[in-house]
């Protein structure tokens, strides 16, 4: 670490001068600002929690057979079935919260078919 010596420095013991006595730590001041601002982003970033409990329109039971098929990083809290049949899950993102479908592992859209069609 970087030190300043003092400039009115008084002669110590023995004749010699006092500047190894009074000396003042120099702190990098990039220290100062990486952690001012890992504190600023800290204070910034919300967590998101996702509740266990059925959201209000949303499909309360989905069907084991849905379950199964649906690939796991789904919210499979908060579904719901659409008018084209197809199960849409809610998708909460950093800077969203949006409607997607609900896939299968492989990547295909889950959907319900009446019997008889």
């Amino acid at each position: 670490m970087p030190y300043e010596t003092l400039p009115d420095a008084t002669d110590g013991p023995n004749g010699r001068p006092a500047t190894t006595a009074i000396r003042i730590a120099v702190r990098p001041r990039r220290a100062h600002l990486a952690v001012g601002t890992l504190m600023l982003l800290a204070a910034c970033a919300g967590q998101v929690e996702q509740s266990s409990a059925p959201t209000p329109g949303f499909v309360e039971t989905l069907p084991e057979e849905v379950i199964a098929l649906a690939a796991p990083y789904q919210n499979l809290q908060a579904v719901r079935l659409a008018e084209d049949g197809c199960y849409w899950y809610q998708h909460i993102g950093q800077v969203e919260t949006t409607m997607l479908p609900l896939r299968t592992v492989g990547g295909q859209p889950i959907c319900y078919r009446a019997a008889g069609s």
